[in-house]
């Protein structure tokens, strides 16, 4: 009985919360990363630089701050205007874009952005869970949405019954 309990209210918090399983980085790793960005800024080989520099957007995509994961998207979005770009080197790029805009709570083009690199690996594990992630968070914020609106229509009813009440 217990256990059912606790699944409730595990169950219930995880819908209030978003419950997600892409993991979280910290600002300790993060600054580790940026050090070696730095360092292979001077005079480390171009594609060493570039893998630095997907490593430190992966990173901040992750982060729990804000600020970090809008870095993130910056520094990807970058990456991503690259014309002679293939599509089999968009598809990371294109997936954390995702991850930054599901965590910065886009949800629309997080969806946008799961859909192309789903074209491209329609059989991405790691996308297809993040979509699943994304439509179920688009979902709950729908049906708290809706949640909000009939309390706000109840109680305007409610208030104008009473003041007809109140005038008979």
């Amino acid at each position: 009985m217990a256990d059912n309990v606790g699944k409730f209210f595990d169950s219930v918090s995880n819908f209030f919360s978003g419950g997600d399983q892409i993991p979280w980085c910290d600002r300790d790793l993060i600054a580790g990363i940026e050090k070696e960005v730095a360092d292979a800024q001077n005079g480390s080989p171009d594609h060493v630089f570039k893998e630095c520099l997907m490593r430190l957007s992966w990173a901040l995509v992750h982060s729990r701050n804000p600020e970090d994961v809008q870095r993130g998207i910056a520094m990807l979005e970058e990456v991503m205007r690259d014309p002679t770009k293939a599509p089999l080197e968009a598809r990371e790029p294109l997936y954390l874009l995702a991850v930054g805009y599901y965590r910065s709570g886009d949800h629309t083009r997080c969806r946008e952005l799961l859909e192309q690199s789903l074209v491209i690996a329609p059989d991405w594990r790691q996308a297809l869970n993040l979509k699943k992630m994304n439509e179920a968070r688009i979902k709950r914020d729908g049906a708290i949405g809706i949640g909000i609106a009939a309390t706000a229509v109840g109680l305007l009813a409610g208030g104008i019954a009473a003041a007809v009440a109140r005038k008979k």
